[in-house]
């Protein structure tokens, strides 16, 4: 979802009517039978007050109805108790269970999401970012470390506390939690032409503005030719990361006449468009055609046949990054860059095999 912000007029017009008086801190002071002082700091600094008497003060906000106003806080010099999450899509499962382990991190260590969507353009994500700190928020997390020099400036003219997710660069300007895309694109190919396929095609997003799928291609295309292997022109396939898109794609090249045996895609959700097509276009899999994916994301290993790929840790990254941007918003003096590579898993499921012929003709 983008932020929109709108200024509207309008006119205040005073009417004799009584208002229910809304609880404040000192109201859940009270009922909690704590100081204020106490209550903000378990507000603030949850980890400086005793689990029993954080649950007293929750017990006390959840029967008082007490509403922190976070926007008066961060005009006044507090935290807003905010960080921002800026992704290319919120379309297909690419992200999603990303963005859960980021959000069920944040909301145990007391810290509230707003997210935005860039669709793959990262001068709007440069737009989105400058309208997240308009609203305050106390750090940043973003997709990858391919962002506009105007990102990575604003973000150090602002001293703003952030992390990029995804991605893994021993040489990241800010800090990262991810895996190396590059490895993976490595990994998918090395298990392709050890199964003895020659005959290959790719099936890739546009990489401008997302080096995941060009780490991961630079993988594939390096192992490939590393052993002697050149991918036909009419094998490289190009579809945006949609399941009906990626299936279109492949029909196409399915109807082209002479097939490769294996096809590489460039993320799971490319992959499972691939395995459909292959299905509706009456190819075996895997024995007229072995498919790989990366990501593992949901219904990889569902759908029939189960899909060959490599595991992204998402779960894992989403939690660690949420940890790791707290402590870079708790100890700004200390401008650390801190860099965690998370490991890759390779899954061998059914949509890949050993090569049992050469190029497959669909008559």
């Amino acid at each position: 979802m983008k932020i929109v912000m709108q200024t509207f007029s309008f006119f205040v017009i005073k009417c004799p009517m009584n208002r229910e008086k809304f609880a404040d801190i000192i109201d859940v002071a009270n009922h909690a039978g704590v100081s204020p002082a106490t209550v903000s700091r378990a507000f603030n600094h949850p980890d400086l007050v005793k689990p029993a008497t954080r649950r007293k003060i929750q017990k006390a906000v959840e029967d008082t109805g007490y509403i922190r106003n976070r926007a008066a806080q961060a005009i006044h010099g507090r935290r807003s108790g905010t960080v921002g999450l800026i992704v290319p899509t919120l379309d297909n499962a690419i992200f999603s269970n990303l963005i859960q382990s980021f959000s069920e991190a944040l909301n145990g260590l007391g810290l509230t999401m707003l997210v935005a969507t860039h669709g793959y353009d990262l001068k709007e994500e440069h737009k989105l970012l400058r309208s997240l700190l308009e609203h305050r928020i106390e750090g940043i997390a973003l997709i990858g470390l391919d962002h506009e020099e105007t990102t990575y400036t604003l973000l150090e003219r602002r001293n703003t506390p952030a992390v990029a997710m995804w991605n893994y660069q021993d040489n990241s300007r800010i800090s990262c939690v991810g895996s190396d895309n590059y490895v993976a694109g490595k990994m998918a190919a090395e298990h392709i032409v050890a199964q003895g396929h020659r005959e290959i095609g790719t099936a890739f997003p546009p990489t401008a503005g997302n080096d995941r799928a060009a780490s991961r291609l630079k993988g594939v295309t390096d192992v490939l030719a590393a052993s002697g292997i050149d991918v036909r022109d009419q094998w490289r396939l190009r579809t945006q990361y949609s399941i009906s898109k990626a299936k279109a794609a492949c029909l196409e090249l399915f109807e082209c006449g002479e097939l490769p045996t294996a096809l590489i895609a460039g993320n799971d959700v490319i992959a499972q468009g691939a395995v459909f097509a292959a299905t509706e276009a009456g190819l075996g899999l895997p024995d007229d055609l072995s498919i790989t994916g990366v990501g593992d994301f949901a219904g990889s290993a569902e759908i029939v046949p189960g899909l060959t790929t490599v595991r992204v840790q998402s779960d894992e990254i989403g939690d660690r990054a949420a940890h790791l941007l707290y402590d870079l918003i708790s100890e700004p003096e200390a401008n650390n860059i801190i860099r965690e590579n998370i490991d890759l898993k390779f899954v061998a499921r059914e949509t890949t095999g050993r090569v049992r012929h050469g190029a497959t003709e669909i008559l």
